[in-house]
């Protein structure tokens, strides 16, 4: 790569700076890339490193392409490699091998309903037609391999093609020292895996149960066990986000793409009115890298830029309640925009009932599904079942009338939960941090009412509410809001309580509240694909030589959400689909 020492180039894209942050740069930043330096030429150049990119990256590759990674952050992962890496792809080699009685048919029904009319067909199709050969496709191309996530449920297992017994796989443990020096740029996962254990993230079900649970203790003494062995054999063991991230790098390391960390993206480059290559910063100055056949964008959504935030969604609306990786500012969405894609879906992100503690977001995933605990609005009623798919319980926060108003709701709970259940990372009978209550996460009172006084609802309206939560459990059967009426209810529920595992009254004091406010995972509106995962205008057209895939690009889910892993799962399919769309034409 060049010297390149231009301090005026620096200073105007400096002076570019705050029109990228904002959204507002024009076409200044593809016409100053013609004085910018090439930094490099490659058939391929694909902007990020999360689960799109790096699949991405890696298929081309393997189709003889030669490609560069660019990653704004100063690691490699993304949000991908912060999370459990839950993947949602039907009949794929791992499911079907393990017995699951998965169809293609089934499967296309299953997703119509979910996606609806907001996704065609055709796309649906694609992801679903691509999605088992990519999964064929990393385990034969990197060290990458799977599990089945036995159990957990798809999401809306009860409509047609639905399973009640999962199509979602999760990454196998992979030895961290294979990646040698590049481990240490992995982006760190968003809860740390407790030092000398290996835990998948089917794991974390059970050992929500360890203290009433003979499964729940089983499981947290073989994650023990798993940890010993790999220790004993000098391994660094990673599971969930982490091995999916690091075992694809690894992959892109065994096929020599490099991956350029630091490197934002600025914008675009055009020539002969294709997309033809990247303005980048790197190294603290601006360059071009052109790319012969195509740029995918896989730069992830915009859930850390408050301004599109506030331009797309609805109020109350922040940067401080995603789980999403911090550098995911919109800068590939705003970038394709630029160059004439349409949007869609950038109304909605992939939702969840978050607990917003002082050292970060806390997405509420079992703790509201365990019995013996409900939400409440500002009124003291309840308003939902709080066991249902997290992105409905969400856009259930949104949708209520404002005049009844649920952002933020509460969680209560009482002793009797506490003593049986872990709470994130406090164990069960362990008081709620200290710093938790100061910053108003938590409050926790002897008796209903006080509560109620703590947190601003009617004394009375609580009390009434909790008393028919309290008769509907003991009976078993949630006639106001269906809770354990689906068997994806039951999932993170224990099954040691009857008649309905997600059931139990609160009787016990003191009680407790958690403040949930509507957090995600990151959003899911961007750029427009089609069945190749090629970038369209919003005449239909296509944009030659520009592709998206992962949060980059508009959901094939819709505004729904088909089981654990409906983002990861397709983000990788696209980026896949995209890179043999390449290949295909170069080869042409």
């Amino acid at each position: 790569m060049p010297d390149i020492t231009l301090p005026s180039r620096r200073a105007v894209l400096g002076a570019t700076g705050l029109a990228v942050g904002t959204g507002l740069l024009g076409s200044g930043a593809r016409s100053y890339a013609a004085d910018a330096p090439v930094l490099g030429t490659y058939d391929v150049v694909v902007v990020g490193s999360g689960a799109a990119g790096l699949t991405a990256a890696l298929a081309a590759a393997g189709r003889g392409l030669s490609c560069l990674v660019v990653e704004k952050a100063p690691t490699f992962g993304g949000s991908a490699a912060r999370s459990g890496a839950g993947i949602w792809i039907p009949n794929n080699p791992v499911i079907l091998g393990a017995g699951v009685p998965d169809t293609p048919d089934k499967a296309a029904r299953y997703l119509a309903s979910v996606a609806g009319d907001d996704v065609p067909v055709e796309r649906q199709r694609a992801f679903l037609s691509g999605g088992p050969k990519m999964i064929d496709f990393v385990q034969r191309n990197s060290p990458l391999r799977f599990r089945w996530m036995e159990g957990y449920s798809d999401y809306y297992p009860e409509r047609p093609g639905g399973l009640a017994v999962g199509r979602s796989i999760e990454p196998d443990v992979f030895d961290g020292n294979r990646l040698g020096p590049e481990l240490a740029h992995l982006n760190p996962s968003y809860l740390p895996v407790p030092a000398g254990m290996v835990i998948f993230s089917q794991d974390y079900r059970w050992l929500n149960l360890t203290a009433v649970s003979a499964k729940g203790a089983a499981v947290a003494a073989e994650a023990v066990a798993r940890g010993t062995a790999a220790a004993l054999r000098g391994e660094k063991p990673l599971t969930m986000g982490q091995a999916l991230a690091g075992a694809l790098r690894k992959g892109l390391l065994d096929a020599g793409v490099p991956v350029w960390l630091n490197t934002p993206l600025v914008d675009l480059h055009t020539e002969g009115g294709r997309i033809s290559g990247v303005l980048v910063e790197r190294a603290g100055a601006p360059g071009l890298v052109r790319a012969r056949h195509g740029v995918i964008v896989g730069s992830g959504g915009f859930e850390h830029d408050a301004a599109m935030r506030r331009q797309y969604q609805r109020a109350p609306i922040g940067t401080e309640w995603t789980m999403g990786a911090k550098e995911n500012t919109g800068d590939g969405i705003r970038a394709g925009q630029r160059a004439g894609a349409a949007l869609a879906l950038m109304d909605d992100a992939w939702w969840g009932p978050t607990v917003p503690l002082p050292d970060g977001p806390y997405f509420c995933l079992a703790e509201r599904t365990l019995p013996g605990g409900l939400f409440v609005d500002a009124a003291g009623k309840r308003y939902v079942n709080e066991a249902a798919p997290y992105s409905d319980v969400v856009h259930r926060m949104y949708d209520r009338d404002p005049a009844d108003p649920c952002i933020p709701s509460w969680l209560i709970v009482d002793q009797n939960y506490r003593n049986r259940y872990l709470f994130r990372t406090v164990a069960p009978t362990l008081p709620f941090p200290a710093s938790w209550y100061s910053s108003g996460a938590v409050r926790s009172a002897l008796t209903l009412d006080g509560l109620a006084r703590a947190i601003g609802v009617p004394g009375a309206a609580l009390r009434a509410t909790v008393d028919r939560f309290n008769g509907q459990a003991r009976k078993g059967k949630d006639t106001d809001q269906g809770r354990g009426d689906s068997a994806y209810d039951h999932y993170f529920a224990d099954p040691a309580v009857a008649p309905n595992s997600t059931l139990a009254p609160l009787w016990l004091p003191p009680f407790h509240a958690l403040k949930i406010v509507p957090g995600d995972l990151g959003t899911k509106g961007g750029i427009v694909t089609d069945t190749a995962a090629r970038a369209l205008r919003e005449d239909g057209s296509v944009i030659p030589g520009l592709y998206a895939a992962g949060n980059a690009s508009a959901a094939v889910m819709g505004h729904s959400y088909a089981g654990a892993g409906s983002t990861i799962g397709p983000a990788m399919t696209f980026g896949y689909l995209a890179a043999q769309d390449i290949a295909d034409r170069a080869a042409q």
